[in-house]
């Protein structure tokens, strides 16, 4: 069995991966495994030069995957582990490499991704200031601006690739990918500068559901209808899909309370051979080099969800709270001509209750805010527990674009959620992302013929007739 490695973003050496290869070589053979330590190649990508992208590193994997021993008539089948960014980086490829159609084809057989940052992470918008002073970032080297881009919540990036796997089917084409991350803080690596570095839900650099493959997608989109009875003049959001949320193909999450991002204690990947940490994550690991069926991946899914309940649901030492479970909200907000509306010239707002308020949300159930100036999506973290405790499922959505009149304009649009839809809206340990298509409303008086036999004059004075085209 033929294994590589592929460590995470602003990585500058191999000891990254520390004493995990050596571990899974003995564990492998005491299972049967044919793994050799000839056999394992430890991945060395670019990620901290400014001009470098996420497109880039994946063309140059394909070459690198063709130079290995064994590949000169075409790539052998191999499994991967990786670290962080290393994981988009294996979907990115498989993606632009084989893509659905040719999924059949690919040699990658499973892809075991630990804290990956597949729906990227918070400090990303952080790590482009060089006064951000995280240690365990910086090494002088410059912060590696395209791949932090595409690593900022709400990107582009994340959105395309992610949709793109609602039509794989990983299963039926053999090719098995697995989710291992943790929801511990290692409180001796960090310097304390940021609340993102000790917030709940994460390990001090990716959120759970930051690392989790699973996602969902719904789409709304603005009618010209009243909502009943509303006071407010909004007009409703209704779903653009038959279906409430689309969601790709399930891929096991194992969560683990006391794993972190990093560290030679807590480290999800760089813990020492003896520590905790270090065996469990191997002992997953061995779970899913084993898959070779249908079966054996859906028997580890399910044994996985089963722990990763029990985990969440445990109390750390120390602390007077559960770990808890949270979910990001993505909202994308368009017109209906295409264009972007910025997220400084749109508000969210979350509504619950008899009257669709937003003052009548659950106590605390809101986390924390990112808007992305590049793509201008506005992220919401959220506890999804607390979400899912709204009485009889009325949780709603409001949004208010600006400008609110003159000649073009939009209006207040809601929609408001059956108890069916909201465990659709919101999942455990996963993002879901909104589209919202609002309607650009134009006044008649923006274009206007005068007859010819008129007296010509100005019209720079005209008002708005209150009437739409």
């Amino acid at each position: 069995m033929k294994l590589i490695f592929v460590h995470g973003w602003s990585v500058t050496n191999t000891n990254t991966y520390r004493d995990m290869p050596e571990t899974i070589v003995s564990q492998g053979r005491a299972l049967g495994l044919a793994l050799d330590i000839n056999h394992i190649h430890l991945g060395k990508y670019i990620s901290f030069h400014d001009e470098v992208s996420i497109d880039d590193i994946a063309r140059a994997l394909q070459q690198a995957l063709l130079e290995l021993p064994g590949n000169e008539n075409g790539i052998q089948p191999f499994s991967c582990i990786t670290h962080s960014t290393g994981g988009p980086v294996m979907r990115y490829w498989a993606n632009k490499y084989y893509g659905h159609q040719q999924l059949k084809g690919i040699p990658m057989q499973h892809l075991i991704m630990l804290a990956p940052a597949n729906q990227g992470s918070a400090l990303a918008a952080l790590g482009q200031k060089r006064a951000s002073r995280i240690k365990s970032w910086f090494a002088g080297v410059e912060p590696g601006k395209r791949v932090l881009d595409w690593l900022k919540l709400g990107s582009d990036g994340q959105y395309q690739l992610n949709k793109s796997a609602l039509t794989f089917q990983y299963v039926q084409n053999g090719f098995y990918p697995f989710v291992i991350t943790g929801q511990g803080i290692d409180t001796k690596a960090y310097d304390f500068i940021n609340s993102y570095l000790v917030e709940n839900g994460g390990d001090g650099v990716i959120r759970v559901c930051g690392a989790n493959m699973n996602c969902r997608f719904i789409s709304l989109k603005q009618t010209d209808q009243l909502i009943n009875a509303s006071p407010r003049a909004s007009m409703i959001l209704k779903l653009d899909h038959n279906k409430v949320a689309q969601t790709p193909e399930d891929a096991p999450l194992a969560v683990l309370g006391g794993a972190s991002h990093s560290g030679s204690t807590m480290g999800v990947l760089n813990s020492k051979k003896g520590r905790p940490i270090h065996t469990q994550v191997a002992q997953k690991i061995m779970q899913c080099l084993q898959v070779n069926s249908a079966a054996s991946y859906n028997a580890v899914k399910q044994d996985w969800l089963q722990q990763t309940l029990a985990e969440q649901q445990q109390i750390p030492v120390g602390k007077k709270d559960r770990l808890g479970r949270y979910g990001m909200l993505v909202f994308r907000v368009r017109d209906n001509a295409g264009d972007v509306i910025a997220n400084h010239d749109y508000d969210i707002l979350l509504l619950a209750g008899d009257n669709y308020s937003p003052d009548v949300l659950p106590k605390g159930f809101f986390a924390d805010r990112q808007a992305n100036a590049d793509s201008q999506a506005l992220v919401y973290y959220v506890d999804i527990d607390k979400m899912l405790s709204i009485k009889q499922g009325k949780f709603g959505i409001a949004v208010v674009a600006r400008p609110e009149k003159g000649f073009s304009y939009y209006r207040k649009a809601e929609f408001h959620a059956t108890e069916a839809m909201l465990t659709e809206i919101f999942a455990p340990n996963e993002t879901t992302y909104i589209d919202i298509t609002l309607q650009r409303y134009v006044d008649e008086n923006v274009f206007r013929f005068d007859k010819a036999t008129d007296k010509q004059g100005s019209f720079k004075n005209v008002k708005p007739s209150g009437k739409n085209v």
